[in-house]
């Protein structure tokens, strides 16, 4: 393939260069994928007013994400398993966000821990937290959060029980993967992985493996999951996270304008509209369909972000018309990142960058902060 020129061009690479269980486990959803599918889906309904004879020039796209200045209203998403779609793969994708001047999310089910983040990077990053039924665990993954400067807590909501992915229990997904017939056929074809992945230490669950209590290695994130992911999860929850934490709070997993109220009642800095990338409730309504109904709800009390379906900058204008503040990627900079490393998420921001800048400016707009519904052909949104 030439330089990719759009996200599907790095997913059909990541595709042939990923093994299949960690493709799949980035390409999948809960149950008939229905979610999953809406959240591409719904965006391509929302269709936008040309504008023309408009003075074009000098275009920005910076703005603030939760306080933190970003150079487009673009944030890289928590992705568990991130470091499997490509050897030390958070640690370049954090690279590659630093670069483009964005914020980067280290997830709790990450292969690169914290510190390796810290320590091989000089840009801070946010730090998405699961709330455990081990609460001592909890605690101190909030302070090694601290101790890394993480200038961010996103607190994910929408994972007290694990949504069923039937790709992931047929493939017998295992960081490292199990070496059945089947996984050994399927890696003789990835060389590339291979090879990134034999120079690498980080082959599992870094945040995990030797910090949560009588874990030496954890083959199995399924039964790991459902054994500590805490069903009890609450608001008292939040609160005393928020308290725990002491800084900037942001709310991932809110799909609904009465959650979105209590949200704003925790004293969180932001939300995310968030239905886990389909990966959860299938048959829940798409991100963007729920997005405005949200912003109407708390817009004016707390900063409304969202995710799920943007594969391109037109989806991000969208979202920001609607009332975002700005969206992240996760299956976008995840193709990326399988595909080509650390330029593959570089060309993965480069090409929301472009498409967003020419959106923008065929909308008749020079600044991202004036983008507001007058962009939307009504009746569209």
């Amino acid at each position: 393939m030439s330089q990719p020129l759009t996200i599907e061009d790095l997913r059909i690479l990541a595709q042939r260069r990923v093994p299949r269980m960690f493709y799949d486990y980035a390409d999948s959803g809960a149950w008939t994928e229905g979610t999953y599918r809406a959240n591409e889906a719904d965006f391509a309904a929302i269709k936008l007013r040309q504008r023309v004879a408009v003075n074009m020039t000098n275009r920005t796209l910076a703005t603030t994400l939760a306080g933190q200045a970003a150079t487009m209203p673009v944030a890289l998403a928590p992705t568990g398993l991130t470091g499997m779609q490509h050897a030390d793969g958070e640690i370049l994708a954090a690279r590659a966000a630093a670069k483009a001047g964005v914020p980067f999310t280290l997830s709790t089910m990450s292969i690169c821990s914290i510190e390796d983040v810290a320590e091989n990077t000089d840009a801070p990053f946010w730090f998405q937290l699961y709330v455990m039924k081990d609460r001592d665990f909890i605690n101190r993954l909030i302070d090694r959060a601290k101790a890394a400067r993480c200038s961010a807590l996103v607190l994910t909501l929408d994972l007290q029980i694990l949504g069923q992915r039937h790709k992931d229990i047929r493939n017998g997904l295992s960081a490292p993967p199990k070496p059945t017939i089947a996984n050994l056929i399927n890696l003789a074809t990835k060389p590339r992985w291979c090879l990134g992945m034999l120079g690498t230490k980080r082959r599992t669950f870094g945040n995990i493996v030797g910090h949560a209590k009588g874990v030496g290695d954890l083959s199995s994130l399924s039964s790991w999951t459902a054994e500590q992911f805490d069903p009890a999860l609450s608001w008292d929850d939040v609160r005393w996270i928020k308290d725990r934490w002491g800084g900037k709070l942001i709310l991932k997993g809110i799909l609904d304008p009465e959650d979105a109220e209590l949200a704003a009642r925790s004293g969180a800095d932001a939300l995310i509209v968030s239905n886990h990338g389909g990966r959860q409730l299938d048959g829940a309504v798409s991100s963007i369909a729920a997005l405005p109904g949200i912003v109407e709800q708390v817009g004016g009390r707390m900063e409304v972000l969202m995710d799920g379906g943007i594969r391109s900058g037109q989806d991000v204008i969208k979202a920001v018309a609607l009332g975002a503040r700005g969206v992240m990627i996760g299956r976008a900079f995840l193709y990326g990142l399988g595909a080509m490393g650390e330029e593959g998420v570089t060309r993965c921001l480069d090409i929301i960058r472009k498409e967003l800048d020419v959106t923008m400016a065929l909308c008749g707009l020079r600044d991202i902060q004036q983008v507001d519904g007058n962009i939307l052909v009504k009746g569209k949104a």
